[in-house]
């Protein structure tokens, strides 16, 4: 699955949450926090998935650069985690 976040549209954390959670289904009880994010994300979503983040940029002034390198640094957190378990099918992250 390819997964486009357009960073002219994310300009908080909550929209990233809502994003995400709409784009791969996570139910009514996600938590909408980077914790939640990380166990449906390293747990629950079925692979492969590709995140592509474009015009990133926008996102980072929104987000405040603290944010949006937090936000970042989770997913990549699960992409290394997926590749350190040798998984054939991963989760990957880009920037573009």
């Amino acid at each position: 699955m390819l997964l486009e976040i357009d960073g002219r549209e994310v300009r908080t954390e909550t929209d990233l949450h809502t994003f995400l959670a709409r784009a791969l289904d996570f139910g009514p009880f996600y938590g909408a926090n980077l914790d939640a994010l990380w166990d449906r994300l390293s747990r629950d979503v079925p692979r492969p998935v590709a995140v592509v983040w474009t015009d990133w940029q926008a996102s980072e002034r929104s987000l405040g650069a603290e944010r949006f390198e937090r936000i970042c640094g989770l997913l990549r957190a699960v992409e290394a985690e997926d590749q350190e378990a040798g998984h054939e099918e991963r989760f990957t992250f880009e920037l573009r």
